[in-house]
């Protein structure tokens, strides 16, 4: 609990679940709206495009942003963005709109404020908490996130439903507007938390903005062997590895269960994930961070395989737990690799750069898991891709040897293995 000991981390957490719990909450109500209006399941694709979409478009600017002006800022402007967004969002449904381009336009104006906040959030973070707590503020944030992200979908789905008119006869406000309606409160309650963050870091950037300065993260990472092999490592295990979009396959044609077993597998993950962050929280990661991280990774693919051979619906259940607690450590590792060994004035940068990898895995993953299913089937799908990642974790200990010997989690440590690192900064 060390990290709650600093007033800014306490506030920022506050916020930030809050701003979780909306962001899902908001994410069911969109695509039952849209839904009921066209009833296209390419539409409901679609609302997930229109997010994404900033996140690539304005990669670069976002992670200048971060560094050039003060991220508290940044933040805020974002947020208000935002909440404007859901404040339309909140109009289109007293309005009983059936215009979905015009949901997609807000949708893509949320994904800008996103795109933004995303490395500026990121970037912020080891502000808030002294450098010896950081490794424990960020197996922290990964638990609210999880039960956050938990939570959310479900508070969606039963304000969605909430009979309103019964206790306000007359309102014009239900379904997807009494949800938006929650969000707006949660990104009032962020705004007036963040608000309050005594951390003012001012500009860290000083140079003049230019097509190279924007290519700054890039051009670090390509030469940090530390977070260009955690980066990458992370991309192609996810992009293999993944099962989420098959889920719904094995849940009907592989264990023979119904909704309520595709939700307990959706869960899952999350449940192993939240249980290691707390046991984390309170045995830290002492030593070996690199190794733990490449035996994290191959516990997730042997995992991902067993899950994929199960005609067990427990067991498949306890694999997707332990490949979620597995992917927690290495997300807690990774994390710290990249906030720890960047320094101050690159972070909004770098952590834009570490964005785009996380979006692409994530997103290419589940193209490419529905697309091997297509061929293969979603046993052979699922196995072939945790070899895969197995495969991948045994290629890139040989390829990164400098993040297989990374050792301790602190600032000293890392970047003494970046002996580079005033070099790489002078060079940009």
């Amino acid at each position: 609990m060390e990290a709650f000991a600093s007033r800014d981390f306490r506030r920022y957490q506050l916020a930030r679940v809050a701003a979780i719990l909306g962001a899902e909450a908001q994410a069911v109500a969109v695509a039952w709206q849209v839904y009921s209006i066209t009833h296209r399941a390419i539409d409901l694709g679609y609302t997930g495009l229109a997010l994404f979409l900033p996140g690539l478009i304005f990669l670069l600017p976002a992670g200048h942003v971060a560094d050039r002006f003060d991220r508290r800022r940044v933040i805020l402007t974002c947020y208000s963005l935002q909440m404007l967004c859901t404040g339309a969002l909140v109009w289109l449904a007293l309005n009983n709109t059936q215009n979905i381009l015009a949901i997609y336009a807000v949708l893509f104006f949320i994904g800008t404020g996103r795109a933004f906040s995303g490395p500026a959030s990121s970037a912020l973070i080891p502000h808030l908490v002294p450098e010896t707590h950081f490794v424990n503020a960020v197996t922290w944030g990964g638990a609210i996130f999880q039960l956050a992200n938990i939570t959310g979908p479900a508070l969606g789905g039963l304000l969605f439903t909430f009979p309103l008119t019964h206790f306000v006869p007359g309102s014009r406000l239900e379904g997807a507007g009494i949800v938006y309606c929650f969000t707006l409160a949660t990104l009032v309650w962020y705004l007036a938390m963040v608000s309050t963050l005594r951390v003012r870091l001012g500009r860290m950037e000083h140079r003049d903005i230019s097509l190279k300065v924007m290519l700054a993260g890039f051009q670090y990472v390509r030469r940090s062997q530390l977070l260009l092999g955690s980066f990458s490592l992370d991309l192609f295990v996810v992009l293999l590895g993944g099962a989420t979009a098959l889920m719904p396959i094995f849940a009907h044609e592989i264990l023979h269960q119904g909704p309520r077993g595709l939700g307990m597998l959706r869960a899952a993950p999350a449940v192993g994930a939240v249980t290691m962050s707390l046991i984390m929280a309170r045995f830290p990661m002492r030593r070996r961070a690199g190794q733990w991280l490449f035996v994290c990774v191959s516990i997730f693919g042997a995992f991902t395989v067993v899950f994929g051979v199960s005609r067990s619906l427990w067991l498949s259940l306890v694999s997707l737990a332990i490949a979620g607690a597995a992917d927690t450590i290495s997300v807690i590792i990774r994390g710290s690799l990249l906030q720890l060994s960047t320094p101050p004035g690159m972070r909004g940068r770098v952590s834009a750069v570490n964005s785009l990898f996380v979006g692409a895995s994530n997103e290419l993953g589940e193209f490419e898991s529905g697309l091997t299913a297509q061929w293969w089937g979603a046993v052979r799908a699922t196995v072939i891709g945790g070899i895969g990642s197995l495969v991948v974790a045994g290629v890139w200990t040989a390829l990164f040897p400098d993040l297989r010997k990374a050792d301790e989690l602190t600032a000293e440590s890392l970047r003494d293995q970046v002996p580079d690192a005033k070099e790489i900064l002078a060079g940009l």
